[in-house]
């Protein structure tokens, strides 16, 4: 029997119920941390590679491009796996948006005003660090909106992202799933080590209280948006590693499917060399 992808392991099901997937869970993988992490490394060529052929691609006139879209609660993992993951390949290549509350004028457009602003274009691998999931959670959650305007940007998002892969951008959407326990204590470790008091924000207790909501906002975001132009992928995110491993490897297989390949040159190569042999 072959063996399960990433993808088929930690594509989200029809009828998801978060609380049936476990935040500590390393679907499919038998090692631990140091083995994972070894994993991690000898992958890290491969995904280069391919994001150099993405890249070059689209320097010679192609159209694609990749976005990856990273949502979570707190401290689930989002810039650690900028880091470990997207840290990896070559930063001419990469578009990194992190969105934070929208502007005054980011409000007085519609909610995907800023997210077509920040797409990646062709040969770029973009990253979207939050993105525009936050108008149909933290909006639902705190009741930023009536409930007859966010209902509806389920349809819009599921539109747009089909608009996206036709014109050449594919989507992997990762949402990285923390345990209430784990989110604890990293932001303890954060209270507790002054190189990363910077990091903690008051702000984070406060959305504690709300994680039921979140999570019920969360399950419903990707129940309905969780087609097959753009599927939804849960990350089990307890385990740093593991988060890092599942998510390169996610990239590795889009990547692979899409095969970008080098763009063939627009010039006479041996003309070329001859040339150059002459100078």
């Amino acid at each position: 029997m072959a063996q399960l992808s990433m993808h088929d392991r930690l594509r989200a099901p029809e009828g998801l119920d978060l609380s049936s997937i476990d935040p500590a869970g390393t679907p499919g993988f038998s090692g631990g941390k140091q083995k994972g992490k070894q994993q991690l490394k000898s992958l890290a060529p491969q995904l280069a590679a391919l994001q150099e052929r993405l890249y070059a691609e689209g320097r010679g006139g192609g159209s694609r491009s990749l976005l990856l879209v990273l949502q979570g609660m707190d401290t689930a993992g989002k810039g650690g796996t900028v880091k470990h993951v997207v840290g990896q390949v070559d930063p001419m290549g990469v578009r990194y948006t992190a969105f934070k509350a929208p502007t005054k004028e980011e409000r007085e457009h519609d909610f995907l005003w800023r997210i077509r602003k920040a797409l990646p274009e062709p040969g770029v691998f973009g990253v979207f660090d939050r993105s525009h999931y936050e108008d149909v959670v933290v909006v639902r959650v705190h009741d930023l909106v009536p409930r007859r305007v966010w209902s509806r940007r389920y349809d819009a998002i599921n539109r747009f992202e089909e608009r996206l892969l036709l014109r050449g951008t594919t989507v992997v959407k990762c949402f990285l799933h923390i345990s209430q326990e784990e989110q604890k204590q990293r932001l303890l470790a954060r209270l507790d080590d002054p190189t990363k008091q910077w990091k903690f924000n008051p702000a984070d207790v406060d959305e504690r209280l709300l994680w039921d909501e979140y999570q019920v906002a969360y399950t419903d975001a990707i129940n309905r948006c969780n087609s097959d132009v753009a599927p939804w992928y849960v990350v089990p995110a307890d385990h740093k590693w593991w988060r890092n491993l599942a998510i390169m490897q996610l990239i590795i297989e889009t990547l692979e499917v899409t095969s970008p390949q080098y763009p063939a040159p627009t010039y006479d190569v041996e003309v070329e060399r001859l040339r150059l042999l002459q100078t």
